[in-house]
């Protein structure tokens, strides 16, 4: 990334929302405006030396003074909401990327929209944007019990309050979410939109596909790499197709780490197949791919991946560099 593509920012707020979330305001240091943003976007944050995190923007696109983004403490964290949550105060002055979006609203539709913990973020910002411009919508959040809901009382004083549904998992089963009826009652143009666990990513997904809902249809975004066993990894070799230079990749290590030694350095973020920075083009070979930021179709097809994790079936990758 171009140092002009990121800018510094100061924490104007910190807010504990819930025992295990913190939200931050974030503004420039001289007041000036941020670069605008649509519902969907997150931004990088520079956490530490080599740490760059994403975090969706939750505040109303129309802002343009601000950004806020909401963060979670993960015990399984690598460095990165343990080092927020710690030690980012008030005051402090932070690097951030320009806000990019690969979860966008598709408009003139219903949309219905299911939060799983914090994975409200970027769906709260939806909501916002949905309200303002007139749109037709309802947001299912769950959440583990009210006292770790975040913004909730932003979103009960909200304008559009009453669209959204809460289901808490220690609450009386008659207000758990129920998906198979939101999705009986879908209309065959709604678009859906989940963020939150994998896990609850993937139930909503399989719902939707017994409910006979198109793919494209059910739009996602994942905070987390899923799991991989690992254990069968072998060596491949990768080829540079510009200069011809051929590099030996090993089990135990990554396209980008072998190649950012030699001096070839592609731009990753989150390290994990999530963010798509670092989405390359293949010109021969088969892939192995890991991330989940491309479409079932997009890893079907072949012709893009994320060295960041992913690896390689055959024996050679030929890339677009």
């Amino acid at each position: 990334m171009n140092s002009s593509d990121t800018t510094c920012v100061k924490i104007a707020r910190r807010t504990l929302e819930t025992a295990d979330i913190v939200s931050l305001e974030l503004r420039a240091p001289d007041g000036a405006p941020l670069p605008a943003f649509e519902a969907g976007a997150h931004i990088d944050v520079h956490v530490g030396t080599g740490i760059v995190r994403q975090y969706s923007l939750c505040n109303p696109p129309s802002e343009c003074d601000r950004y806020v983004i909401g963060v979670l403490r993960d015990p399984a964290s690598r460095g990165g909401s343990s080092a927020i949550h710690e030690g980012f105060a008030e005051g402090a002055i932070v690097e951030i990327s320009r806000p990019r979006n690969h979860f966008p609203l598709v408009s003139g539709v219903r949309s219905i929209l299911i939060a799983g913990g914090i994975g409200v973020t970027p769906l709260l910002c939806m909501a916002e944007a949905l309200q303002a411009a007139g749109s037709d919508f309802v947001m299912h959040y769950c959440a583990r019990s009210k006292d770790r809901t975040a913004f909730l009382n932003r979103i009960l004083q909200a304008p559009f309050a009453s669209r959204v549904e809460f289901h808490f998992d220690n609450g009386e089963p008659s207000q758990k979410l129920d998906l198979d009826a939101v999705f009986a009652q879908a209309g065959d143009s709604d678009e859906i939109y989940v963020c939150g666990p994998a896990g609850f990513i993937d139930w909503v997904c399989a719902t939707a596909e017994r409910a006979g809902i198109a793919k494209h249809r059910v739009r996602f975004e994942y905070f987390n790499a899923k799991p991989v066993d690992t254990s069968h990894d072998g060596a491949f070799d990768v080829r540079i197709a510009s200069t011809g230079q051929v590099f030996h990749v090993q089990a135990d290590r990554s396209i980008t780490s072998v190649l950012g030694e030699a001096g070839i350095d592609i731009y990753t973020s989150c390290g994990e197949g999530t963010c798509g920075t670092c989405l390359t083009r293949i010109l021969e070979g088969e892939p192995e791919h890991r991330d989940v930021f491309l479409t079932d179709d997009e890893h079907a097809a072949g012709e893009m991946f994320t060295p960041c994790c992913s690896r390689a079936k055959s024996a050679l990758l030929v890339l677009d560099l």
